[in-house]
């Protein structure tokens, strides 16, 4: 079929899920966008996923965008012995700023020495492996108790003693320490992340930027100052990724600076009290909506790490967060070290399509309208009359035509019940010395974006020309829409085109 769900799947590729075969089915199964963590794995791992990434991109001939996510302000504790690590109920451990020192049961080595200045006296602790689904019994609370004392000897520096608060197993290379609702005086964009970007991102041309621990507007700003020196990386997206309380306190400047949102529910979940992540959710999305923005929603079938079928909480956590606006639902472990990849990415999938189908369209259309308010501006008011009409003839399909992406994204942002197909007219460029197409990006960025499929169209057709040339990109279109199924004769499109300065939307019925 043309495409699983509205809804978009982003896919976190790493060892269960880099070879060309397991990816070539996710694309199938229904990922259009593939993320790269770089809190695990290097430069090199990660350029083998993405060749092998390409290969299958040819391969199944499904468009994917590349995310490069960012490690961000994260606290680590260094586990370099890859031993176990078990720790008692009641017992203590230190965590010490020393990265000398082996992880054990009594230290744990972590990456940032302002710890001890920053928590004080019943502050709490999280310590899980990377990417904790949250049902392992390999993450562990500890509270930091009253023998913070500093050590301050020539060597030791200083640690923070800490009661641990439930007996666990900590196991792999690498835990993530989140400390409950602390203010991490670190850079958002760390020098290592900037190692990565100039190198990796700018070499492999990234679509996206998740930018980790998001907390200020500034934050988003001073990425998008770093990626605009980056030549071809002045056009990537950034997606800003709240990950704790300070994050969504600044929500609204953050939304205003961002291209998009990042709902890193793990994190929220740790930084919230577990009865208040919904509501910051339904807000975020509906911010992220009305704003025309795409929002994405992490964590949502942890169980399937492990498992062929998501619990029942998942299944409806996975269908509410489609009903609650969300553009895309991003896979971390499930995809990444889970067993089932393809049956993860298949099932959520499902679980959007038939959210899908109970979405009250009418109810977001009526919203939409009246946030955006009057008088429209003249694209906004050519967009929710296109989808307007789509609805009132019951349109199969819309088909916009578009060069910079803008009118494609307005048109779905009224969430149009039918797909979008927004076919990229690409503009011609030239520095005298050679010439080169722009659009493989703009088409590649509206695929994290509900309901959108972009087609690159021939490049000797431009936008905004004759009724003739464009007559023949219709007809590629059309085409394209048929081979896949979206289209059956007799069936109505409307099309949203430029004609010469105006923009026109028209109602068209398919002959046989």
């Amino acid at each position: 079929s043309f495409f699983p769900a509205m809804t978009k799947i982003v896919g976190t590729l790493g060892p269960r899920s880099r070879s060309v075969d397991v990816i070539s089915r996710c694309l199938k199964a229904g990922m259009s966008v593939a993320r790269f963590d770089f809190s695990w794995g290097g430069s090199e791992y990660h350029q083998e996923t993405l060749e092998n990434l390409r290969a299958a991109v040819k391969a199944s001939k499904k468009l994917c965008a590349v995310m490069l996510d960012t490690v961000g302000p994260e606290l680590q504790v260094v586990n370099n012995g890859e031993i176990s690590i078990s720790l008692q109920e009641d017992g203590i451990v230190v965590l010490t700023s020393d990265q000398g020192q082996e992880a054990s049961s009594e230290v744990l080595p972590i990456n940032f020495s302002g710890l001890p200045q920053a928590v004080k006296k019943g502050d709490t602790i999280f310590i899980g492996q990377y990417l904790f689904t949250g049902s392992e019994t390999t993450s562990v609370w500890l509270e930091v108790g009253e023998e913070v004392w500093l050590l301050v000897d020539e060597v030791k520096g200083e640690d923070v003693v800490c009661v641990i608060k439930n007996t666990a197993t900590l196991t792999g290379s690498l835990f993530t320490l989140h400390a409950s609702q602390l203010r991490i005086e670190l850079p958002t964009l760390s020098d290592k992340d900037k190692e990565v970007i100039s190198t990796w991102g700018v070499k492999n041309k990234i679509d996206f930027l998740s930018l980790s621990y998001t907390r200020h507007a500034e934050d988003v700003r001073e990425a998008r100052e770093f990626l605009s020196k980056l030549g071809d990386l002045s056009q990537t997206q950034i997606f800003a990724k709240i990950e704790n309380v300070e994050g969504l306190t600044h929500f609204d400047e953050i939304l205003q600076e961002a291209d998009g949102i990042i709902l890193s529910r793990g994190n929220l979940g740790i930084d919230l009290p577990p009865e208040k992540v919904f509501l910051f959710q339904k807000a975020a999305l509906y911010k992220c909506n009305m704003a025309g923005k795409p929002a994405v929603v992490t964590r949502v079938v942890d169980s399937m790490t492990n498992n062929l079928r998501p619990t029942r909480a998942e299944a409806t956590d996975v269908a509410n967060a489609v009903l609650d606006g969300s553009d895309a639902i991003l896979l971390g472990a499930e995809t990444l070290r889970g067993l089932y990849p393809v049956e993860t990415i298949s099932i959520v999938g499902k679980i959007c399509a038939e959210a899908e189908k109970v979405f009250n369209q009418d109810l977001y259309f009526k919203k939409t309208v009246k946030y955006v308010g009057e008088p429209m501006t003249h694209l906004e008011s050519i967009a929710s009359s296109a989808v307007r009409a789509a609805i009132k003839v019951k349109a199969s399909v819309i088909i916009c035509f578009t060069s910079s992406g803008r009118a494609a994204r307005l048109i779905a942002k009224y969430r149009p019940t039918m797909p979008v197909l927004s076919v990229v007219i690409p503009r011609l460029k030239t520095n005298q010395l050679k010439w080169s197409f722009s659009g493989a990006f703009e088409a590649r960025q509206s695929l994290i974006i509900r309901g959108l499929f972009p087609m690159l169209a021939d490049p000797r057709h431009p936008a905004e020309s004759t009724n003739a040339t464009n007559e023949s990109v219709l007809k590629v279109a059309l085409d394209h829409g048929k081979a896949s199924g979206v289209i059956k004769s007799h069936d109505r499109v409307v099309v949203c085109q430029k004609v010469g300065d105006a923009s026109v939307v028209k109602i068209i019925e398919l002959e046989d």
